[in-house]
């Protein structure tokens, strides 16, 4: 497991025995799962647990502004 990114109170990490398609474990007060390249090419929301409305919009939010870096750290982790 690698914490990829900090901020707005999430914490963004990667496993490194994961499986395709390329996404992100969001940790807040609870945990969302993100695929980084929607079916639109943006982030999108596979299952969430444990988050209000208002936080899944916000770790959504981080996600899409750093989609970019997050999928370099996949290509990284995954080769």
């Amino acid at each position: 497991m690698s914490t990829v990114l900090r901020g707005s109170g999430f914490r963004v990490v990667i496993y490194a025995n994961d499986h395709t398609p390329a996404h992100v474990h969001v940790f807040g007060s609870g945990e969302a799962k993100v695929d980084l390249v929607g079916t639109d090419g943006r982030p999108q929301l596979i299952w969430v647990f444990g988050m209000t409305v208002g936080e899944v919009r916000k770790a959504m939010q981080l996600v899409d502004d750093h989609q970019a870096l997050l999928l370099e750290a996949w290509a990284r982790i995954h080769g």
